[in-house]
């Protein structure tokens, strides 16, 4: 297999840019934050772009040690791709260009596709302490391991155990903390986010 084309500069900036510039890449990683993820369900989760290239973008990122490949056991028998140590790195990556990118969020235009995981990683730049926390929006459920250190930090559905925390809410409200025109804290106060559950994760949003 080729080497990818690179800057050639003597740049970390540039280094990084080398492994993770091309399109798809990033977007890649943030469905891999959720945990192993087969091809199937990646191409479903990333509309537009082609098999041929989300083929191309993982085996670069297998080879830069990024993600791995592996087989699940039976009666699954499928192959999944998941981060590792190193492509979990750049969660903090993400936020950043998840914060800066605000601005450019705007209003949903017609010809945007939606998953509702996608706000997961606004409203982990949002919730402080651990736990897991359940998020219903209209769109789908998912879940925030809140402060998780290593393995997924979303999933798609419903909590796997009993929630510390369960969020609900609209989409134009999840957009609203996306782009930073509300805190969360706000959004409860306001009954825009209604909070149930016991954990210390649902207590201290109630009390914000």
């Amino acid at each position: 297999m080729s080497r990818r084309r690179s800057y050639d500069q003597y740049c970390s900036a540039a280094r990084a840019l080398d492994a993770v510039g091309d399109r798809w890449t990033l977007l890649i990683v943030r469905e891999l934050l959720a945990g192993p993820r087969r091809y199937t369900d990646l191409h479903a989760d990333l509309p537009g772009v082609s098999t041929d290239v989300l083929a191309s973008r993982l085996k670069d990122m297998e080879r830069d040690g990024l993600t791995t490949r592996r087989r699940l056991p039976p009666p699954g028998a499928a192959y999944v791709y998941e981060l590792t140590p190193r492509g979990r790195e750049l969660l903090p990556v993400l936020q950043a260009l998840s914060v800066w990118g605000q601005e450019e969020l705007g209003e949903r235009r017609p010809t945007d596709a939606l998953r509702a995981h996608w706000f997961a990683l606004p409203l982990l730049r949002a919730l402080e302490g651990e736990g897991l926390v359940e998020v219903g929006l209209e769109e789908g459920d998912f879940h925030l391991f809140v402060g998780a250190e290593d393995g997924p930090v979303y999933g798609d559905g419903p909590a796997p155990g009993e929630p510390d925390a369960r969020l609900v809410l609209d989409a134009h409200t999840c957009a609203a903390l996306g782009r930073g025109e509300v805190s969360l804290a706000d959004a409860v106060r306001d009954g825009r986010v209604t909070v149930t559950g016991d954990g210390t994760l649902a207590k201290s949003l109630r009390d914000a």
